[in-house]
Order: structure tokens, then sequence, then C-alpha cells
């Protein structure tokens, strides 16, 4: 029976870019209604804020990680037609090139050899892409994964500061946006540190710590430049 193992890398393609979509929903959701709610608008005002931040913040997260991770696999794609080249037209130099990678990494030069052999036979490129340019497949770009798994995690973290200007009497607004938003984001970084296995008291405080920077320097900066409206 094959030993199964659970490794929690091979949740990092969809873990960063959900965390990152969470994470900027939250902060800068709440931190463009406190923005608002501190240069003395309305209520209405600041919802509709808030909503247009969800809508054009999903959009440009998707956008943006699309576009940054359709780089990377670009830069992958090219790699691998260049090694698919070399492998065509150079096979001995690949191979030797292979071998002193498994020498370096501590094997016999002559079990090296033949593991190079082994492995060039039952599949020359993949055993490039994993051992020479590091690109394995739980570790590929996904473009459009990230980009749908931004644009979604976003809108769910946008919803919670829109969800208490909706429930919460506006002369409690700000503390509350700012209670509610916070909570959220130290659940947030405790639940992503547990999913990769870091310490979730750490991942939390991180989180907590930087989205109240976020949310005070924009409350003041409201409070400092707003008017009435």
């Amino acid at each position: 029976m094959r030993h199964r193992e659970f490794h929690r890398v091979q949740h990092i393609g969809w873990l960063r870019a959900a965390v990152l979509g969470a994470n900027d929903g939250i902060i800068s959701t709440a931190s463009l209604m406190m923005g608002i709610a501190s240069a003395q608008a309305g209520l209405s005002t600041v919802l509709l804020t808030g909503m247009a931040g969800l809508v054009a913040g999903a959009l440009s997260m998707a956008a943006g990680e699309y576009v940054s991770v359709r780089s990377q696999a670009d830069t992958e794609n090219a790699d691998l037609a260049k090694e698919r080249e070399e492998l065509a037209s150079q096979p001995e130099a690949e191979l030797r090139e292979l071998t002193e990678i498994y020498v370096t990494r501590g094997v016999d030069r002559e079990l090296a050899r033949q593991v190079a052999l082994q492995l060039t036979a039952h599949d020359a490129l993949a055993t490039h892409a994993r051992d020479e340019l590091g690109i394995v497949e739980f570790l590929q770009a996904r473009p459009v994964q990230a980009a749908l798994a931004s644009a979604a995690t976003f809108a769910v973290g946008a919803l919670i500061p829109l969800l208490v200007v909706v429930v919460v009497p506006e002369k409690y607004l700000i503390a509350a946006i700012a209670v509610v938003s916070l909570f959220a984001l130290t659940l947030l970084g405790g639940f992503a540190a547990k999913v990769g296995g870091a310490n979730r008291c750490q991942g939390a405080l991180r989180v907590g710590m930087w989205g109240t920077i976020a949310m005070g320097l924009t409350g003041v900066a409201g409070h400092l430049f707003g008017v009435n409206v």
C-alpha cells in the first residue's frame, strides 16, 4: 500500500489568492467607509461608497490577479518550450545537466546518471521542469483560478463592513465598523495560519495589526480633510 501524506503546500495556489482577496476586501472597504463616515457624510453616502468599493475592488482584484498570474504562466510556458527544444536538439547535454543537478544534491555520480537516464526515458520534459526549472504541478500558475478566488473572497470580505452599516445606528457606525472588521480580520488571519500550518495567534495578530493601521490612518485622513455633506 502506498503511504498517503498530506502536505499543506498543495493549498498555496488558491490560499494566497483567497486570503489576499478577503483581507483586502475587509480592510479597503472598512477603511473607505470609515474615512467617508469620519468626514461627516450621511449614512446613505457611506453605504453607497461601500457598495462602489465592493464592486470596483472585486473587479480590480480579479483583473490584477489574472494579469499577474498570467504573466507567471507565460514565463513558465516559455521556459518549458525552450526546454522541449533543447531536449530535442541537445539530448546528451541535457542528460549531463540533469546528472549534475542530482550530483549537487548529494547523489553519487554513477547513480545520478542512472537516475537521470531512467527519468529521462520516463518523461524528460516533466523531469527537467521539476528538477531544473522548479515547476511542479500543484505550484503551477492558474490565472483563472486565482482571479475568481480573489474576486469572490474580496466580495465576501467587503460584505462584512457593509452589513454593519445596515444594522448599526449611525452614531455608533465608525466604532462598529472598526470592531467588527478587526474581529473578522483576526479570524481570517487565524484561519489562514491554520490551513497553512503556521501559528494561529501570530497569524491573527499580524493581520489584525495591519488592519488597525490601515483603518486608523484612513479614518484620520477623513476627519482631517472631510467636510459636512
